[in-house]
């Protein structure tokens, strides 16, 4: 039985509604997702300390934080949590090797110099050590922020939408590191972000808020492939299927094995046998009751549809059953009708090779 690694039970009066939450985030990296104002900003500062108007009760690895009923409240410097800002927040009358070192140097902690090659070696910041912070890029500011938060020992890495402010190029950048922080890191991390390709590729646990509820709960495969579930934007409905490199291809194609069935996406810096995640968009899914002939598409997932969800207006999303894995389909009412899809309809699912970006592919743990 996997224990938890963070225990919440949150209340407290926002703009609009009440947050009421409560959930248990086991060892990993669990992801607060939803749109922006469902209350996920809330939560991680009153896990932080840094809210004195939440109710409730908060524990850490069986150390109680917080518990409003016996008036327990730890200061936020006393609570051995890291932080890491959507804006990195670094001191910019600091170099970067005294930005790492703040944390140790305000606790007195002594130093210690196998952590800290470490981590410098981990985030690739060796170089950047003499460098004021002003002179940095986003995504540098960001790595020595992920180091900061490392550095100061804590028992637990909260990260508030840390990619949100940089550009797609700089979000690559940094995502294998915290892919490399989930995967080789002992530490539990609660990661908040609105983005469905960052669950897809970092989730362990997803925990999905929406007007401060919880309303779903589970892994990165189970809550974004349920066909009732959206998560703020239709267009970031899609399910994860999980696969492994079979080859590269000289045409500049990668051919993954999913399930048995081949899988042809642009090139993933990846050596044949990596396992990987793969996040397919439902809107990228066009659905066939015949094996089609004559497509440029080069992805064919034979199925079944597992589920049909309807809404007001005039789409809908169906889970198809694949040896692949689940995958999700928004198509129209009128295709659906047309077509004769219901529960239990074999299909074939067809996803166009260039349609899955490469911030939708990234490591399997999970």
């Amino acid at each position: 039985m996997t224990h938890a690694a963070l225990s919440v039970q949150l209340s407290m009066p926002r703009a609009g509604f009440a947050l009421d939450v409560g959930f248990d985030a086991p060892a990993g990296l669990t992801v607060l997702f939803g749109a922006s104002g469902s209350g996920k900003t809330s939560v991680v500062n009153a896990v932080a300390g840094l809210d004195p108007s939440a109710q409730g009760r908060i524990a850490l690895n069986g150390r109680v934080l917080m518990d409003s009923a016996t008036g327990v409240f730890l200061p936020a410097h006393t609570r051995r949590i890291g932080y890491i800002f959507q804006d990195a927040r670094l001191f910019p009358h600091l170099n970067v090797r005294r930005n790492l070192d703040y944390a140790r140097r305000v606790t007195g902690a002594p130093e210690d110099p196998a952590s800290w090659n470490r981590i410098i070696e981990m985030l690739g910041i060796g170089p950047l050590l003499t460098r004021r912070t002003a002179h940095l890029s986003g995504g540098e500011k960001q790595r020595v922020a992920i180091g900061r938060a490392l550095l100061s020992r804590p028992d637990l890495i909260l990260a508030d939408e840390p990619l949100a402010a940089l550009d797609a190029a700089r979000k690559e950048e940094i995502l294998p590191y915290f892919e490399r922080l989930r995967d080789e890191g002992e530490l539990p991390l609660l990661y908040v972000t609105h983005d469905a390709s960052e669950v897809a590729r970092l989730a362990t646990t997803v925990i999905a808020l929406e007007d401060g509820r919880v309303i779903r709960q589970g892994s990165a495969a189970e809550v974004l492939g349920d066909p009732h579930f959206t998560p703020g934007d239709i267009r970031a409905v899609g399910a994860v299927i999980e696969a492994k490199v079979t080859c590269h291809h000289p045409d500049g194609l990668t051919e993954l094995s999913a399930g048995g069935l081949p899988l042809h996406l642009p090139h993933i810096a990846r050596a044949p046998g990596t396992e990987l995640r793969v996040r397919i968009a439902a809107q990228d899914v066009i659905l066939s009751r015949e094996k089609p002939e004559g497509l440029s598409a080069l992805n064919c997932l034979p199925g079944k549809v597992a589920e049909l969800h309807t809404g007001d207006g005039p789409g809908a999303v169906l889970s198809i059953d694949t040896a692949a894995g689940r995958v999700l389909a928004r198509v129209t009412k009128r295709s659906v009708a047309a077509l004769g899809l219901a529960p239990g309809v074999a299909v074939h699912a067809i996803i166009k090779t260039v349609a899955v970006a490469p911030g939708d592919v990234g490591g399997p743990k999970g």
